[in-house]
């Protein structure tokens, strides 16, 4: 027999998951496949794979070494290359002791929430919120998310006296609040906080005593005129700064999700011993992390290659904007990312999360195009759904254009 914990994951494979395997079994192309699946649902930057194969080529054969044990929490080589990187972004001195690499960003997601919490206590997300929390954050350790819901009007930009609301109410309910679940930029919907908002979430986590998780994956895809400012600048953090924990990972930001490369930043002591000990659990493969370390070791290279990224990005966002207008689909504005949050409440059957389902169904199996409605990212209004722009400029022609050809409602 199962335990409850098996069950409640099998009952709870992730949507993105579950959707994109099937958009991938059958896909969309132009003249091999024009009726196939247009996958714009998955979150995967693929529009640097030509700068990316000939310098993976470059890693040569394994060795010995990259073929035997190294040290389960990351080798000491991959994580001072990634303390390199991500200190000038995250304008602080990283050091390598405080870094976790884990298989995937997910994986560093269960290790941190299982770290921070016993079962039923709980994490607080603003809503819409990356659709994988539930899973990532919760489907292991027990915790559960409360939605902080952000506002319609605003574009659901970050609020802090909403985020500030629901722990209050969480605590006069006797809910037990570890932590605070920020991604920024945001997943779905592309904004990239400001310094002063951001400022005042981490006065709001210290006035709560509660800890805050820094998704920051898409920290080096920022392409709009908002500034990235990371929650880990000890310049905003200041003496919460060990209670602030940074995620990050190869799967976005270096376009190679394939690989399974997912890092935890902690300053505390404790949460970094628990996590090393979790990491038994998520290693990376010693190859994998030796391939890395020699692609970030060549840092005129990485920094080409991430300003090129960004210029795409850029373009591609830009592109797939003016696609949506002139198809008479409102989105909000982006400035990071790879998503594009658009409305199609005036489509829906009826202004329910059942017609809101009912639409995803119809773009699904009719026209076959992968997005993803806003319920599973927690959206407290349906009719929203995530388009992924971040593959070739035909694909998500092909996609929108579908999108615009359906009509109001069946």
């Amino acid at each position: 027999m199962l335990s409850r914990t098996a069950r409640r994951l099998v009952a709870d494979v992730p949507a993105i998951a579950a959707a994109h395997f099937e958009a991938e079994a059958d896909p969309y192309h132009a003249t091999d496949n024009p009726g196939g699946h247009v996958n714009l649902g998955t979150a995967d930057n693929r529009l640097v794979w030509d700068l990316l194969a000939p310098r993976l080529a470059e890693a040569g054969p394994p060795r010995a070494p990259d073929c035997q044990y190294g040290p389960l929490h990351g080798t000491p080589e991959l994580r001072a290359a990634v303390a390199a990187l991500l200190g000038p972004r995250w304008n602080t001195m990283i050091d390598p002791d405080d870094v976790v690499v884990v298989s995937g960003a997910t994986a560093a997601l269960d290790v941190l929430a299982t770290a921070l919490c016993d079962p039923g206590e709980a994490i607080v997300v603003p809503a819409p919120y990356y659709a994988a929390f539930d899973t990532d954050l919760a489907g292991r350790s027990g915790a559960r998310l409360i939605p902080a819901p952000m506002d319609e009007a605003t574009g659901y930009a970050l609020d802090p006296e909403v985020v500030d609301r629901v722990l209050e109410t969480a605590h006069r309910d006797g809910v037990t609040v570890r932590a605070v679940a920020i991604t920024s930029p945001s997943n779905p919907v592309g904004h990239v906080h400001p310094e002063p908002v951001l400022r005042e979430v981490l006065r709001v986590a210290r006035a709560h005593d509660v800890d805050v998780i820094a998704d920051e994956i898409y920290a080096h895809s920022v392409f709009g005129a908002e500034p990235f400012v990371s929650m880990l600048d000890p310049a905003l953090s200041g003496d919460h700064a060990h209670r602030v924990h940074g995620i990050w990972g190869f799967a976005k930001d270096f376009g190679l999700p394939g690989l399974k490369v997912g890092v935890l930043h902690t300053r505390d002591p404790d949460v970094r011993a628990a996590a090393r000990a979790l990491a038994y659990f998520a290693p990376v493969s010693t190859q994998t992390q030796a391939t890395l370390t020699r692609l970030l070791d060549d840092t005129p290279w990485v920094r080409d290659f991430l300003d090129e990224s960004r210029r795409r990005l850029g373009r591609s966002y830009s592109s797939a904007a003016a696609l949506l207008a002139d198809g008479g689909i409102p989105h909000v504005e982006a400035d990071g990312g790879f998503s594009i949050w658009i409305d199609l409440s005036e489509r829906l059957p009826d202004k329910t999360a059942e017609g809101e389902h009912e639409l995803w169904r119809r773009i699904f199996h009719s026209a076959r195009v992968n997005i993803l409605p806003g319920t599973v990212f927690g959206c407290p209004r349906p009719g929203w759904f995530r388009l992924c722009h971040s593959t070739d400029a035909g694909t998500v022609a092909a996609g929108v254009a579908r999108l615009a050809r359906m009509g109001d409602t069946p």
